[in-house]
């Protein structure tokens, strides 16, 4: 394979979409647990333990056309590897085109897929609409009780998250690819080697994004009143509580995003340089 080799627009979809259904099948039933510990009915109406892998075929429709991922998606691969690819900046700008074509992806693959995916997958891991409910009955109730715009319910919330994490996380990846490449003397890299960059890049993207996180967390919507900035809560949490509340839940969602990272991202380059070996 030639050290040059860059994947269609297909193979990045395909291979998106057998990474993004690997990670979503192995991690979803902690996914479950932890929604339904975090839902307002309670962990045991929410269902418990039973049923972990409820709401799965949405998953599986978002990984594989679209994404529903914890850290990428195949839509958001497709269109960062093409973006990466016609991009009109020079080499020495490569880190710039790295952050903007991830930032771009990361809007499609949510608008498209990931924030419906995810409206649905909720509402039938915490049986919302009853407990037996799929994840295709979840989907027709939400149409019918609140229209196409219950499907992009926390949209704007969703990229205001994930692009500041997308544009550390991308370039950082891109950049320990190249570094390891150079050092072994082997384009491109074996899964496992990519695994680990995607592993490094993921935890460190998860531990810098942490303080906005917590500041997002802390927000009141059931109040009327108009809400303070994402920088004004931030200083407030610093101010009230110091600065371990800031850093709240570091650790569990570094090693949660450095795994996913690793699955993830080494499942795609051994699926992409599989295809574009063919």
């Amino acid at each position: 394979m030639s050290t040059n080799s860059q994947p269609t627009f297909l193979q990045s979809l395909i291979a998106g979409g057998l990474a993004g259904t690997a990670v979503d099948l192995l991690f979803f039933p902690i996914d479950t647990i932890k929604t339904r510990l975090q839902s307002p009915q309670g962990f045991v109406r929410a269902g418990g333990f039973q049923g972990i892998y409820k709401g799965v075929g949405s998953v599986g429709v978002g990984s594989a056309p679209g994404a529903n991922g914890n850290v990428q998606r195949p839509y958001f691969f497709a269109t960062y590897d093409t973006l990466k690819r016609v991009s009109p900046l020079p080499a020495h700008l490569e880190p710039v085109t790295h952050m903007l074509s991830a930032s771009v992806a990361e809007v499609v693959a949510a608008c498209l897929v990931r924030v419906p995916t995810e409206v649905i997958k909720t509402r039938a891991q915490t049986s919302s609409y009853g407990p037996d409910k799929s994840s295709l009955t979840a989907a027709k109730l939400t149409l019918a009780n609140d229209g196409w715009k219950g499907f992009y319910r926390g949209f704007g919330t969703t990229i205001m998250r994930e692009i500041p994490f997308t544009s550390v996380q991308f370039p950082l990846y891109e950049l320990l690819k190249s570094r390891l490449a150079n050092f072994v003397g082997r384009k491109p890299l074996y899964a496992h080697e990519a695994a680990v960059c995607g592993s490094i890049a993921g935890g460190i993207a998860a531990a810098l994004t942490t303080p906005p996180r917590c500041a997002e967390n802390s927000r009141d919507d059931s109040t009327k009143e108009k809400l303070p900035s994402l920088g004004k809560r931030l200083k407030t949490i610093y101010v009230t509580e110091g600065m371990p509340a800031v850093f709240a839940g570091i650790l569990p969602r570094t090693l949660w995003i450095s795994a996913g990272g690793a699955v993830f991202l080494g499942v795609y380059e051994w699926a992409v340089n599989g295809l574009i070996g063919w």
